[in-house]
């Protein structure tokens, strides 16, 4: 399957899926991102009514940094607990 130009848009529908609310996914956008079922999507606001879905966690991504520059500052120290 190749790839879709970017400038090519989704529009997706809210619908009732059972006793819920959702969107239903097309394959090549689930093949673009890079998604299956049972992954998460992470709600980012953007603007006032802006948002983007995305698979990638700011927040975490935030805290894996803190903890990697721990480590680094810190790898005397681990390496001494670890022993």
């Amino acid at each position: 399957m190749g790839e879709l130009p970017v400038e090519e848009g989704f529009t997706l529908n809210v619908r009732k899926i059972g006793n819920s609310i959702g969107v239903i996914l097309p394959k090549e956008l689930l093949h673009r991102l890079r998604l299956q079922e049972g992954d998460v999507l992470h709600v980012v606001e953007e603007t006032d009514r802006g948002m983007r879905l995305s698979p990638y966690d700011p927040k975490h991504a935030e805290a894996m940094s803190l903890a990697r520059k721990a480590f680094r500052d810190y790898a005397d120290t681990y390496r001494e607990l670890a022993k």
